[in-house]
């Protein structure tokens, strides 16, 4: 066999090795993924009122619960906010843009007490507690 023809049969088989080990990459990592521990996730809702509903869809689309719930702004700084969030892509009606920053505003004002997440069990062992 030629020189030429055994460094073409040796790139034909490198060239096979290395697209066989991309698929079974491709397929494996799905199933890695899936077997990473994630952080367990708290299912909050915003605050019961007529726009709580709106402000789910036009909030949490992107950001947790959690995200709005920490927040104290007052009326001035939420509609900075909600108008950024709008340039941002979230899907506020016109005609309830007052009444959602009236929402956030009420409900997330520095006059609130801070949040305080619930309380999660995270599955660590050998945390130690207070003496």
């Amino acid at each position: 066999m030629s020189r030429k023809a055994r460094t073409t049969q040796r790139c034909g088989k490198s060239l096979i090795c290395c697209v066989a080990t991309l698929v079974v990459a491709i397929a494996v990592s799905p199933f890695a993924l899936s077997q990473k521990e994630l952080p367990p996730k708290t299912n909050e809702d915003l605050p019961p009122g007529p726009l709580q509903a709106k402000a789910t869809s036009a909030c949490l689309q992107c950001h947790e619960a959690r995200i709005i719930l920490q927040q104290r702004l007052g009326k001035t700084a939420w509609t900075k906010e909600v108008d950024k969030m709008i340039r941002w892509g979230a899907v506020v009606d016109s005609a309830d843009r007052d009444a959602l920053i009236d929402y956030l505003s009420t409900n997330f004002s520095p006059e609130q007490p801070p949040y305080q997440a619930p309380r999660t069990t995270s599955g660590r062992s050998g945390a130690k507690g207070p003496k």
